[in-house]
């Protein structure tokens, strides 16, 4: 895609078809495997609108299980393998990631069940639309600013009432590759709902995703889902290719003061995801470490993610 004026609701990367991989830079599977792989994708999908259907009357804990199990297995009906490094807090907290693709959501939702901050257009997506809206996405109209507040006060309150919350500050999607700073978005991580979490007395805790193809051992942009893309391209990419992983770092989890700056506590959890240093050091907030072992998550039992192996 290429870059236009940022504003609030609509920041733009500097993304285009060049930093796609080449043909031939990834290697890839078989055309019957990559058609295993959408089958299985697909059962996973339709299995993921039976969960909207059982969610309600789950208890809360078995509820989360049931979301994390289906995001992970889903993962991996897209021939993805998933790694988590570190721990997340015990308690509810925002969680702000860097934005790369649509299996951003996926990896989020393996990591932690939690209630995702989305543009209002997923809401009309067959099935997606569905099962973001039974698992009580904060949808933002970006047509309308002066809504800004509400969508800030309906995080605040959701963390207040115990759950979690993630959002991807830079409010749009890029290539994350190698030496591709010029890509990222404009005006980095919006703060506004960093004041959701102000409001709320909530830790801040920064997720750095990253895609890398285990084939050629390096970072790959094969998973990037750009301006210029369209869904079924990009899916046919990532069935196609061989070995990708995702990992999910968990980063030290930063706890505002009451009078803290949103400004700076965004800038802070930028630092965090894109390991740069923060301007504007001495923000009231604190860090609190944890621990980072890595974790690979297997694929659960079943025929699906058999197909997808």
């Amino acid at each position: 895609m290429t870059a236009v004026a940022d504003d609030l609701w609509r920041p733009s990367s500097g993304c285009d078809d060049d930093c796609l991989p080449q043909a031939g830079e990834v290697p890839t599977v078989p055309v019957a495997r990559r058609v295993l792989r959408l089958v299985a994708a697909a059962g996973m999908v339709v299995a993921g609108v039976g969960l909207v259907l059982l969610l309600p009357v789950l208890p809360t804990r078995e509820r989360q299980a049931a979301v994390r199990g289906w995001a992970r297995a889903t993962t991996r009906a897209f021939g993805v393998r998933l790694v988590i490094r570190g721990r997340l807090p015990r308690r509810r907290a925002l969680l702000v990631a860097n934005h790369v693709s649509w299996l951003d959501v996926l990896a989020v939702l393996a990591v932690a069940p939690t209630r995702m901050v989305a543009k209002r257009e997923i809401r009309s997506w067959p099935v997606v639309g569905l099962l973001a809206a039974a698992a009580g996405t904060v949808f933002v109209d970006r047509a309308r600013p002066r809504a800004l507040p509400d969508t800030v006060g309906r995080v605040a309150d959701a963390l207040r009432a115990g759950r979690s919350v993630a959002v991807f500050p830079e409010g749009t999607t890029w290539c994350a590759g190698d030496g591709a700073a010029d890509c990222r978005p404009g005006g980095g991580f919006r703060p506004a709902t960093f004041q959701a979490a102000i409001d709320a007395g909530s830790p801040v805790v920064p997720l750095r995703l990253a895609y890398r193809c285990a084939a050629t051992g390096s970072a790959t942009t094969a998973t990037a889902f750009l301006g210029a893309d369209t869904l079924l391209r990009s899916v046919a990419r990532v069935v196609a290719a061989r070995e990708i992983v995702v990992s999910v770092t968990i980063t030290a989890a930063l706890h505002p003061a009451r009078d803290a700056d949103r400004r700076l506590l965004a800038r802070a959890a930028e630092s965090a995801v894109h390991l740069t240093p923060a301007p504007g050091a001495r923000t009231r907030l604190r860090a609190v470490p944890t621990p980072t072992p890595a974790v690979p998550v297997p694929a659960a039992a079943g025929r699906e993610l058999d197909l997808a192996a």
